[in-house]
C-alpha cells in the first residue's frame, strides 16, 4: 500500500502466470530488518549485484510495469496485475532496498532507480518498449526511466503519481517540502501499526491467503517504516532532479487523478487543505495529458490515493487496456 502524506509459488497459478525469474527462493535480506523471510509468489533476478524481487505472468501484448510507491512493494498491485495479465505481460517489482529485494541505502535518486529497472527488465529478457504503470512516488522513477530511454516506453498509466511540477499547482503550505515535513514520524507510525494491519488485510481480502499474509506482514514491518520515510523525504530533490532533463515522451497516456480523501490526509490537513489540494492536482495532471497527443485524465472522486489500486482495480485495468491498445496503434 502506498502512503500518501498529503502528497507467489504455493498457490495454483493463474493462466500464463510466470512465476520464475532467474533464481526463486526466500529472500535473502537480514531479518533484522523486519522483512518477511519468503515470497509466496515470484522470484528473484540479479541485477548490478543485488537480487530484485520480481513477478511476471501473461505473455501477450507490451510488457506492463508497475513501479510502487513509497511504503508500497509489487505485490500490492499484485490484483490489477492478474487482471491485466489476461491481455498483456504484466510486472511487478520490488526496487533495492524495499518490499523483498536485497538492501540499498536509501534515499535514492531517481536516475539510480531507473537505470536498475532498466536492468531488470533486459535481464528478464522482456523486450521494450514498456507501458509504464507508475503509481504515487513511482511517478519520479517512470519519468527519470523515459528520460533516459524515451525509445523504450510505449505510453504510461499515471496511477495518482508523483509529478516534478507539483509545486507549480499547489499553495506554499502543500510543496513538496512542506508535505514532506507533514510526514508521519518512525514513532507514529509504529503505533499506527495496528490499524495498518487491518487496513491492510481488508484491502487485499481478495488475495490468495499466502499473498496476502506475505503482503500484510511486509506493511508492518520495520523496514516498511524505515523505507517509507526515507523514500519520502527524498522528493524535493527528486523533482530538481527531473527538471535537469526532458518532459515526459509524446506517447498514448491516460491520468488517473484520485480525488477521494485518504485517513492519514484527512488527519494531516484541514478541510481547505484538502481542497486546495483536489483544485491542484487536478490542474497539474491536465495539464500533464495536456501537453501530450493522445492523452487522457480520468477524475475519480469516490477513492482516495493509497486505495486507488485495489478499490478501483476496473479503473486501473481499462486505463491499462486502453493505454495497450493506443500504443499499439500509434
Amino acid at each position: 500500500m502506498s502512503e500518501n502524506t498529503s502528497t507467489s509459488t504455493n498457490e495454483s497459478t493463474s493462466a500464463g502466470e510466470n512465476t520464475n525469474a532467474g533464481e526463486s527462493t526466500s529472500a535473502g535480506v537480514d531479518p533484522g530488518t523486519g522483512t518477511p523471510p519468503a515470497v509466496p509468489v515470484g522470484g528473484f533476478q540479479e541485477v548490478d549485484g543485488r537480487r530484485l524481487y520480481v513477478h511476471r505472468c501473461g505473455d501477450d501484448g507490451p510488457a506492463v510495469v508497475f513501479l510502487p510507491g513509497a511504503s508500497a512493494i509489487g505485490l500490492d498491485y499484485y490484483g490489477v496485475q492478474r487482471e491485466i495479465a489476461e491481455f498483456a505481460t504484466a510486472v511487478v517489482y520490488d526496487r533495492a532496498g524495499t518490499g523483498f529485494s536485497d538492501d540499498a541505502a536509501l534515499p535514492r535518486t531517481a536516475a539510480e532507480v531507473a537505470t536498475e529497472l532498466h536492468g531488470l527488465l533486459h535481464a528478464l529478457g522482456l523486450p521494450g518498449p514498456y507501458v509504464l504503470a507508475p503509481h504515487s512516488l513511482g511517478g519520479a522513477y517512470a519519468h527519470r526511466f523515459a528520460q533516459l530511454y524515451p525509445r523504450e516506453v510505449a505510453g504510461l498509466v499515471w496511477l495518482d503519481a508523483f509529478h516534478r511540477d507539483w509545486d507549480d499547482f499547489m499553495p506554499p503550505g502543500l510543496s513538496l517540502a512542506a508535505t514532506t515535513a507533514m510526514s508521519p514520524t518512525e514513532e507514529q507510525l509504529r503505533q499506527s501499526l495496528p490499524g495498518i494491519r487491518q487496513m491492510a488485510a481488508e484491502l487485499l481480502v481478495d488475495y490468495p491467503p499466502d499473498v496476502r499474509d506475505a503482503v500484510v506482514e511486509y506493511h508492518v514491518s520495520e523496514r516498511w517504516i524505515h523505507a517509507g520515510i526515507a523514500e519520502r523525504a527524498s522528493m524535493p530533490a527528486l523533482a530538481v532532479e527531473l527538471k535537469e532533463g526532458a518532459d515526459l515522451p509524446d506517447v498514448p497516456a491516460v491520468a488517473l487523478t484520485a480525488l477521494g480523501v485518504d485517513p492519514g490526509q484527512a488527519a494531516l490537513m484541514s478541510a481547505e487543505e484538502l481542497r486546495a489540494m483536489q483544485d491542484g492536482e487536478t490542474r497539474l495532471y491536465a495539464a500533464m495529458v495536456g501537453r501530450l497527443s493522445h492523452g487522457e485524465q480520468r477524475v475519480l472522486p469516490d477513492v482516495g490515493h493509497s486505495q486507488l489500486c485495489f478499490e478501483r482495480a476496473d479503473a486501473v485495468v481499462r486505463a491499462v487496456r486502453d493505454v495497450v491498445a493506443w500504443s499499439a496503434g500509434a
